[in-house]
């Protein structure tokens, strides 16, 4: 918490407001501000100059107070987007107008060259090319998106904003939609890949056409449950193609049941000041090039101070990666361990002043603090998503056995009417007791065996003492 610089107070204080964990609303601080300036500047990294712009990843349950946590901070950019969209509304109208009026002198100059005489043809292409070309629509406004295909996303940024932030509370709609189903998802997950280095988005299709869009960003902040985090996460192609790797991922300890009246704090103003400062940097002008849309960010350097701490930390970590190290089993996140510190220093940087002339050796030491963090936790939800969903559920049902079945032989029809909602089906209750039987847990029973005065096809004996299995 200490290392969020000036983002700090008000993550704290959305965390006194709401009692969720703390990473909640720091993810969301963190998301927010390098969607408000990742398209001012480029930062120097060990690898070259890359965009401030951060992937975040947020894992908690249902009841956490995930929406609770992001609204107040997100109070600013609604603001914004509603500003921009009344300046919208008028300007398309506007362009409306100009192009009922170029459409109509069009039509003239085509009507007076029908005839097929050579000189009124030459004559209608000399007004063509004084007519010009078509007004340009205005730029659309949003600044976010919550569900977008890659499709969508591309078309947002060849008709809107060259800075947008994918932010959704709950990201089981985005992983569970058109976008990352089993035809898309190596499309998708290679072009936010893309847009998180900050790649020129090429398109070669037949309803899109030919085009190269440069100069674009996106900063992306996930808030999903553990149900939808594990199959994310164990999916070889996450992991495979590299956007794990490119995320700040965190699954903070529940505070549930321990959110309690009289720790809650109220808020002084500092949620307005936060707010305040992140329209105001909204609000100015992104360096964009002559057509408008494609971003010129300068370049923001890092001091010789800051460098030393970077090449320092970047040295740790490598060596953390060799064979039998404590990194070993997430190289991919590791690997990009010193340039997520050079992001999150930059984007403190530009937080704290829009025109700082270079990153210092403080927000470094704090961009390195965080990356820190989210790199320990990367290895700790990686080690985990290796448990399988059978062995989870397995799991699952060994403690209901143990703490809530009172019977001392299980069946099947036992644990898809009276067992965890997870495995109210028989497949998967079958399942779960024939792996728990092959480690010990369980006893399968001789066919016939009788079970509650009945003769049962198949049963097993719950093992409740360490002891007492044969």
């Amino acid at each position: 918490v200490a290392a969020l610089g000036a983002l700090r107070d008000a993550v704290e204080a959305v965390q006194g407001l709401t009692q969720a964990p703390i990473a909640i609303p720091a993810g969301s601080a963190l998301a927010l501000a390098s969607l408000a300036v990742m398209g001012h500047a480029d930062v120097e990294t060990l690898g070259g100059l890359r965009p401030p712009a951060l992937f975040v990843v947020t894992i908690a349950a249902s009841g956490e107070r995930k929406t609770s946590s992001d609204k107040p901070l997100m109070s600013g950019l609604a603001a914004h987007e509603a500003e921009r969209a009344e300046v919208h509304a008028r300007q398309f109208r506007a362009w409306q107008g100009e192009m009922d009026l170029y459409e109509a002198e069009r039509k003239g100059i085509l009507r007076n060259a029908g005839n097929s005489k050579p000189a009124k043809r030459l004559e209608a292409r000399a007004d063509l090319a004084k007519l010009g070309d078509a007004p340009k629509p205005p730029l659309l406004p949003d600044r976010t998106a919550s569900e977008p295909t890659l499709e969508g996303l591309v078309r947002a940024f060849l008709q809107g904003q060259p800075s947008l932030g994918l932010f959704s509370d709950e990201a089981a709609q985005f992983l569970g939609g058109h976008a990352m189903n089993a035809d898309n998802r190596m499309k998708t997950l290679s072009g936010m890949n893309a847009l998180w280095d900050g790649s020129a988005i090429k398109r070669t299709r037949a309803g899109d056409g030919v085009f190269t869009l440069r100069g674009r960003r996106l900063a992306l902040h996930l808030m999903m449950q553990p149900v939808a985090a594990n199959a994310f996460l164990s999916d070889p192609l996450s992991g495979g193609l590299g956007f794990l790797a490119r995320c700040l991922i965190c699954e903070p300890v529940s505070t549930i049941g321990r959110r309690l009246s009289d720790q809650m704090r109220g808020d002084d103003g500092t949620l307005a000041r936060f707010t305040t400062r992140l329209k105001a940097v909204l609000d100015t002008d992104l360096p964009v090039g002559p057509d408008g849309q494609t971003l010129q960010p300068r370049i923001l350097p890092v001091s010789a101070d800051a460098r030393a701490l970077l090449v320092q930390f970047s040295d740790r970590i490598e060596q953390l990666q060799a064979p039998g190290g404590n990194l070993a089993h997430v190289t991919g996140s590791a690997s990009k361990a010193a340039e997520q510190a050079c992001r999150i220093a930059a984007v403190l940087t530009l937080w704290d002043d829009l025109q700082a002339p270079q990153v210092t050796a403080a927000a470094m030491a704090n961009g390195i603090d965080l990356a820190q963090f989210y790199l320990t936790e990367a290895s700790r939800l990686a080690s985990a998503a290796s448990v399988s969903a059978d062995i989870a559920n397995a799991e699952t049902l060994r403690k209901w056995l143990i703490e809530r079945w009172p019977e001392p032989e299980v069946m099947v029809r036992d644990v898809v009417h009276y067992g965890p909602n997870a495995l109210r089906e028989s497949p998967k209750a079958k399942t779960a007791l024939e792996l728990l039987a092959k480690h010990e847990w369980l006893v399968l029973l001789p066919t016939g065996a009788v079970v509650r005065d009945k003769r049962r096809k198949q049963a097993w004996r719950v093992v409740r003492r360490s002891d007492d299995v044969f």
